[in-house]
């Protein structure tokens, strides 16, 4: 019998089952998917950056910059969707089982705590494999000045700039998780991917996971003096890239935008057009 691609309330019925097992994974088998994840994830944020990193270092080109970069990004979730992967973001979409009480909340959360940490393992895994490989002298240097100009961006965001970006992301990331879970092929399941994601690149928004990446990738970096003198950062700027504001002024509102974006905007949103209503 012919497949056909699921309708928008089968994919509701199909998230569902899916966070089910999810759900169930053990520590083992959640953690090092979250690791493979989140490499995939900064592999797909590197390869951005050299993709486009002379568009990103001019104002005139930036926005075609945006759009390369974006071209080449959704690799990393059609890496996660089609060869295996926990992903944080994605899992967001757990919210789907506890609101039809096929998931208790606080396995959901058992199961955000884990893979957040694996991936977070995997992203800061490639970042530190990236800072140490040479590759960011590509350009004259000038892909590490524009990775440190990134990661000094995103630690100087507003807690709501972070956050607002952060829900307009996974909105995107999970619709894009949503439409693979719809697709009968693996041609299919890669184009549900690839546009939603390249609109969130292209935009600007806020991922937690691929900001694992970005920002440890510039800390990193940032002690080195070509890299430094060619991004035009004052040291004031660069004294505000640390472990800590990572952590304080984009880790942790860039994560509840994305938990608002993902797991209300995309998850709760269809379960109650389709469930409760």
């Amino acid at each position: 019998m012919e497949k056909k691609p699921l309708k928008p309330a089968e994919i509701l019925d199909f998230t569902i089952n899916v966070s089910q097992d999810k759900a169930a994974g053990s520590f083992q088998k959640l953690f090092l998917l979250a690791i493979l994840a989140g490499a995939f994830i900064a592999f797909a944020a590197e390869g951005s950056n050299m993709a486009a990193f002379n568009l990103l270092a001019e104002p005139t080109t930036y926005g075609l910059g945006r759009v390369l970069a974006g071209a080449v990004f959704g690799t990393g979730l059609m890496m996660v969707v089609l060869a295996g992967g926990e992903l944080f973001t994605g899992n967001t979409l757990i919210l789907t089982a506890v609101l039809e009480k096929k998931v208790a909340a606080s396995t959901m959360l058992r199961n955000w705590v884990i893979v957040y940490a694996g991936n977070f393992v995997g992203s800061v895994l490639i970042a530190y494999m990236i800072a140490n490989s040479g590759l960011l002298t590509s350009g004259g240097s000038l892909l590490g000045a524009v990775t440190l100009k990134i990661a000094v961006y995103k630690v100087n965001l507003t807690f709501l700039q972070a956050f607002y970006l952060g829900i307009m992301c996974n909105w995107l990331v999970c619709l894009a998780v949503w439409l693979s879970f719809g697709a009968d092929t693996m041609a299919g399941k890669i184009f549900a991917v690839f546009f939603p994601i390249w609109l969130f690149i292209t935009s600007g928004f806020e991922h937690s996971v691929a900001n694992m990446y970005y920002i440890p990738a510039g800390i990193l970096i940032k002690a080195n003096e070509s890299f430094a003198q060619l991004s035009g950062l004052s040291q004031e700027a660069l004294d505000s890239l640390t472990w800590g504001s990572f952590a304080i002024n984009n880790l942790i509102p860039v994560t509840l935008g994305n938990i608002v974006g993902g797991g209300i905007f995309v998850g709760m949103a269809y379960w109650y057009v389709y469930k409760k209503a």
